[in-house]
């Protein structure tokens, strides 16, 4: 089974690929949605983060609320290594079974989207990364319009990522989606990267998924 690692900052356009992704086959992994997910359905995680942010995180249903928590890690910079260090495992715990689960049923093709796909360590398990990348202002706009965000709010969650450059040198490929390209040219772009890769014996360190 082929593996996809798609990552890049808030904002780049990760979910238009992952589309076309899933058009072409690709079984998808949304981590961004899984992390949600495991947020409101995991009672280890919801009290691995009360314990170490405070119950001041939770609404008064008792779940975490994402406001609050953001509000505590967003321009701490400790705390917020404190919160990856915590979801990232929980998350990359439900990405393999996830993949498991693809590969039993005989997939062929299964695509993470993880913004933290490299520090996490899920990069490591995919045969190809690709970074998907925009200009900051074309960022800007997408996070207000998609969060909902004024442009402070939003400035402040694309600095709390990594830089754009730190994407592209980690990853195998870089996919430029500025909003200028027709679904139908960023298709093609994927389609010819991944024929490329497929035509290729795999070079990572033993990884043969069988």
């Amino acid at each position: 089974m082929l593996t996809i690692g798609l990552t890049g900052p808030t904002g780049a356009g990760k979910t238009t690929i992952l589309s076309i992704l899933d058009r072409m086959g690709c079984v998808c992994v949304d981590c961004d949605a899984l992390y949600h997910r495991l947020l409101q359905s995991s009672p280890q995680l919801r009290g691995e983060l009360t314990e170490r942010f405070g119950r001041s995180i939770l609404d008064n249903q008792g779940q975490v609320d994402r406001g609050a928590l953001g509000g505590v890690v967003f321009g701490d910079p400790s705390a917020l290594e404190s919160l990856n260090a915590i979801t990232h495992r929980h998350v990359v715990s439900a990405c393999l079974s996830q993949m498991e689960a693809a590969r039993a049923q005989g997939k062929t093709a299964l695509a993470l989207d993880a913004v933290a796909l490299i520090e996490s360590g899920l990069g490591a398990l995919c045969d190809v990364t690709i970074a998907v990348t925009a200009p900051a202002e074309v960022r800007l706009r997408r996070i207000m319009a998609r969060d909902r965000l004024d442009q402070d709010q939003a400035r402040r969650r694309m600095d709390a990522q990594k830089p754009l450059e730190y994407y592209v040198n980690h990853c195998d490929h870089a996919i430029e989606n500025d909003g200028t390209k027709t679904t139908q040219q960023l298709t093609q772009e994927v389609q010819a990267l991944l024929a490329s890769k497929l035509c290729q014996p795999k070079t990572k360190g033993g990884h043969h998924h069988g």
